[in-house]
């Protein structure tokens, strides 16, 4: 008898090396396949924890100012980037405040349009450090609204916000003195239907 046998199984059946490979590549294709589709799935369920939680520097969404306003004071600063394929102009008019913690402040970013036909875009953004976005609150903001510029068109664009005063007990936070909001706009592709312009602003609230 040769030394050399095939490997059997309990019930004394010969087990053959490329079936069972078989068998783990397709259970591998099936999970690879079934995480990919759990990642897409997840993309809404992720921007909306985001959004809620101020996780990953993703500020929250208020409807009304805060009932107090404590003594401790940060510096805002305003960050502004654009997508290189995108023909246009995107600045802060101012580029920081001085706030109070419960302290409703507007600013403004002004956006123009420097190519020769209309365009379209949308804002992504983020406050840094990272973990102050659960305490970074904006009544209003032109996030995640696509707009649209006519040929060497500009608008101003208002930011309401303020920085929560329930800051102030968060013990890892004490040492911040510095909140940065960034903006990045994107090209975006034209709405199948029309969107109306936003009007410009014609007051500007004081700061």
């Amino acid at each position: 008898m040769s030394t050399r046998e095939r490997p059997q199984t309990p019930q004394g059946r010969t087990r053959h090396p490329k079936a069972s490979n078989g068998l783990i590549a397709v259970c591998c294709l099936a999970f690879v396949a079934s995480m990919v589709g759990a990642a897409y799935a997840s993309v809404p369920l992720y921007t909306l924890f985001c959004k809620v939680t101020g996780f990953g520097g993703t500020t929250r969404v208020a409807e009304a100012a805060p009932a107090q306003t404590i003594d401790r004071s940060f510096e805002v600063r305003f960050d502004s980037n654009i997508n290189p394929a995108l023909p246009w102009k995107f600045e802060p008019e101012q580029r920081s405040i001085t706030v109070k913690a419960g302290e409703v402040k507007t600013i403004y970013y002004k956006i123009t349009n420097l190519y020769s036909e209309t365009t379209w875009a949308s804002a992504a953004y983020n406050v840094t450090p990272q973990e102050t976005g659960a305490y970074f609150s904006k009544i209003q903001c032109f996030c995640f609204t696509s707009q649209s510029l006519a040929p060497g068109e500009s608008r101003e664009l208002p930011v309401v916000f303020f920085v929560d005063p329930a800051i102030d007990k968060v013990d890892y936070l004490r040492g911040v003195k510095t909140i940065t909001l960034s903006y990045t706009y994107y090209p975006a592709k034209q709405p199948a239907t029309p969107v109306a312009a936003a009007e410009p602003a014609t007051t500007k609230p004081q700061l």
